[in-house]
């Protein structure tokens, strides 16, 4: 949009033209990559799609990673990709069951932006998510959002009616106050900025130089949960803080069915031993997906 009206001005070549082009340089956003994961659930895909063609401020890339959705998904990613603003690429692995942090690591690796926004495949975003998220963006800083609820009634109505429009105030949404976007008051938010616990993967974003830089997310942390809060942990552990934005990046988690939680306790293990022994780099991370080699974890 600033763009646009960047175009429109220059062809007056106003004084307001000029004082504009100044803004615009001022504000210029680092290069960046919507990381979007996903798993065999093409019908919430659909929704998170629509949501990010319709952002204020586009990424210069989205790319789907994919941790073994069956060909059904691949054909809604390949009818989007005809359609979308920017590009739209597809990462996939074979199934071999619950290995979002491989497929993350290997998405990431595509990615050709030096800023990853990371969301998850059933989210819905507010059409300003984006460009809240590039505004904050810091070096030495990564981020830390927050996702509202909606309900599982008003989830299978947006399934099934394949649009979704959500203000605060809309039916069926729990925890209104992360509904809230009112970026000027972002900053009175304070939050233990040394604290990974409250870190959620759906909704963060961080330089790719600092992932690299601590290899990335732990291929050894198989199954549900915490691969999130142990990135954030290694992060911190690295002297790269945390920021919480809150009042804006706004999003909406669609209703689902818990999955299996089996590897729960094993992997909120190894985030403590990660956090105990101070912990910077993945054993099997990023640079192991480029050239694969078997590391196994041994506390």
């Amino acid at each position: 949009m600033l763009r646009r009206s960047f175009y429109l001005l220059k062809r007056n070549k106003s004084i307001i033209y000029l004082i504009f082009k100044f803004i615009l340089k001022a504000i210029t956003y680092p290069t960046s990559s919507l990381v979007v994961s996903t798993y065999n659930w093409p019908e919430a895909l659909r929704l998170c799609l629509e949501s990010i063609m319709i952002q204020e401020e586009l990424p210069n890339e989205v790319i789907i990673a994919d941790d073994g959705s069956a060909k059904e998904t691949g054909r809604l990613i390949a009818k989007y990709q005809k359609m979308f603003p920017i590009a739209l690429r597809h990462i996939w692995q074979e199934d071999l069951g619950f290995r979002k942090t491989v497929i993350l690591n290997k998405a990431i690796a595509a990615a050709s932006g030096d800023y990853v926004i990371q969301i998850d495949g059933d989210i819905v975003l507010h059409s300003r998510f984006v460009k809240d998220h590039l505004v904050h963006a810091r070096k030495g800083v990564f981020v830390k959002g927050s996702r509202a609820l909606i309900g599982a009634k008003r989830s299978k109505q947006l399934l099934r009616n394949k649009k979704a429009c959500f203000t605060p105030f809309s039916t069926g949404i729990k925890n209104r106050f992360n509904a809230l976007r009112i970026p000027f008051l972002s900053s009175l938010i304070i939050t233990d900025e040394c604290n990974p616990r409250d870190v959620k993967g759906c909704n963060m974003a961080f330089w790719k130089a600092d992932f690299v830089g601590v290899n990335g997310y732990e291929n050894n942390l198989n199954g549900w949960g915490h691969e999130d809060i142990e990135l954030a942990a290694r992060f911190i552990n690295k002297g790269i803080r945390k920021y919480h934005l809150k009042l804006a990046a706004i999003c909406y988690h669609i209703h689902h069915n818990l999955v299996s939680r089996i590897s729960e306790s094993s992997n909120l293990n190894y985030y403590e031993y990660v956090v105990k022994h101070q912990r910077v780099s993945a054993f099997s991370g990023y640079h192991e997906v480029l050239r694969p080699v078997p590391v196994r974890v041994s506390l």
